[in-house]
């Protein structure tokens, strides 16, 4: 079961970093290389505990959905999503944030199971684990030059 983490510092105020990160539209913008956008759920706006949002996407040239539901958050230090239906076998993704000098510290911890057994771990070791890891510190990227940009 692969498990990436990735931290980054952004130079803005903890609570404008949680709340970008569980902003749909936020992440809408963030994801636009795979062109992620909410079609059920909670389609607009900040996510709270027992929200859920599915996504469309294309991912490897397919457009797939997922289902995510927050099952966890304390304001504004963390929150967790997890995979309720989708591509994945499960997946968990936690996001902490801690106040650090005049900024914050984003940590993604994204851990899962591919489907497909064997197939699935080697897919994992051949690129499925490389691709997702991209994908987190992309949109953890993103969202460092929005939340900067709106302390400016």
């Amino acid at each position: 079961m692969p498990i990436i983490t990735h931290e980054i510092y952004i130079h803005a105020p903890i609570r404008i970093c949680f709340d970008l990160a569980r902003n749909v539209d936020i992440h809408t913008e963030t994801t636009a290389k795979t062109k992620e956008r909410a079609i059920a759920g909670v389609t607009t706006g900040l996510m709270e505990e027992g929200d859920c949002v599915t996504w469309e996407a294309i991912h490897f040239g397919v457009k797939q959905k997922l289902t995510a539901r927050i099952i966890e958050m304390e304001k504004p230090y963390r929150f967790t999503d997890e995979m309720v239906k989708g591509a994945f076998h499960s997946f968990t993704h936690t996001h902490e944030f801690l106040k650090k000098d005049s900024g914050t510290i984003m940590k993604d911890r994204f851990v899962y199971r591919s489907p497909l057994g064997l197939f699935g771990k080697i897919a994992d070791k051949l690129f499925l684990e490389k691709y997702m890891r991209r994908f987190i510190i992309n949109r953890a990227i993103e969202l460092k030059k929005i939340a900067e940009y709106k302390e400016v």
